[in-house]
């Protein structure tokens, strides 16, 4: 497929800067069940979407100040460098993205803040590299938290500096497994009451874990979907949350992911039948149109990025064209696009 037709415009005042507050005040554009079905509600409104012993499935990834800067010395000259941090790969290694990557070679050191340092042990494609820091375990990931800075959506970071109130907004209610560079945003909507409305509806809630790399915001440069590889994630689904899904499942209960990020680990660990088995390691899953869904009945996530990998996801669960149009009822309603922006409830099309 090209990549294309996956364009749409956007105009750029709709691109939130702050989550709506309360958080389960975001709007929600609820698409489907029926073709072209769309109904503007608001986040309150999911439970009346959803009946008792469906399984709303949360990702419980922790995002960490994994945006660092610090420098590179060659003799006297210095150079200033970026670090987004996207997948650990040891106890003192990670894989990150660095700014500008030519400035640095192969066995050069950055210093960070704090006394902190790491080592380029090898150097990839678009800025990618392997760094082995001077720090290990917990220890490096107390100097991270020192020396890193929350690591806002480039698209937020343009037009202004993360601040102490993203240290709360860009966590989800869920958060509890250290490992992201990046919020599972559709996560951000739920709020304390929303959950107990959702208890006394009788839905269920299970929890995985995804640890969302700064993959996520690179673009699509390929010309056709073939050709774009996708970063792996690390994820884990323990045996009694699979047990609970697949419990629900032979009930005739609806499984509703919160975020794409829950859907991508749900389907990387399903069986052709849909059965869900227990997980733990790596995913690179690439989901586009023609994609057989098995294990996920609805999703609830944010507005994509035009030409993204999950732009192209949500497209498979409906239609490109229908997700168009959704899209452009969106942007002529003036939702909210993004991290911080307004909700979609897409119901999976029918077989």
């Amino acid at each position: 497929m090209r990549v294309a037709d996956f364009d749409f415009e956007l105009p750029e005042a709709l691109i939130a800067l702050r989550p709506a507050r309360p958080r389960d005040a975001a709007r929600m554009l609820v698409i489907g069940p029926e073709a072209n079905a769309l109904a503007d509600e608001t986040v309150r409104a999911l439970p009346a979407h959803l009946g008792e012993g469906d399984i709303l499935v949360f990702n419980d990834t922790k995002v960490i100040p994994a945006r660092l800067f610090g420098t590179r010395a060659r003799g006297p000259a210095e150079a200033r460098i970026e670090v987004m941090l996207h997948r650990r790969v040891g106890a003192s290694t990670w894989r990150a993205f660095l700014r500008p990557a030519k400035k640095l070679a192969v066995g050069e050191t950055i210093a960070f803040a704090g006394g902190l340092s790491a080592t380029v042990e090898d150097k990839g494609e678009g800025g990618e590299a392997g760094l082995r820091f001077s720090a290990s375990g917990p220890a490096l990931d107390a100097a991270i938290a020192i020396a890193g800075e929350m690591p806002l959506p480039p698209y937020i970071a343009r037009k202004r500096k993360p601040d102490e109130a993203d240290l709360a907004d860009y966590q989800t209610l869920h958060a509890a497994e250290p490992g992201a560079v990046a919020a599972p945003t559709a996560g951000l909507h739920f709020t304390p009451a929303l959950m107990a409305a959702l208890n006394a509806r009788g839905v269920r809630t299970v929890r995985l874990t995804l640890h969302v790399g700064a993959g996520t915001f690179l673009p699509v440069t390929a010309e056709d979907t073939a050709s774009h590889k996708m970063h792996a994630e690390w994820g884990e689904i323990a045996p009694e949350e699979a047990d609970a899904i697949n419990a629900a499942r032979a009930a005739g209960r609806r499984i509703v992911a919160v975020g794409t990020t829950s859907l991508r680990l749900l389907e990387s660990a399903a069986d052709e039948t849909g059965r869900i088995h227990p997980f733990r390691g790596e995913t690179d899953i690439f989901i586009t149109p023609g994609y057989r869904f098995r294990a996920v009945d609805l999703l609830m996530t944010n507005f994509h990025l035009p030409k993204s990998t999950l732009f192209m996801l949500v497209s498979a669960l409906r239609s490109t064209d229908e997700m168009k149009r959704a899209y452009a009822h969106a942007v002529a309603a003036k939702y909210r696009f993004y991290s911080y922006g307004d909700a979609c409830l897409i119901h999976k099309a029918a077989p």
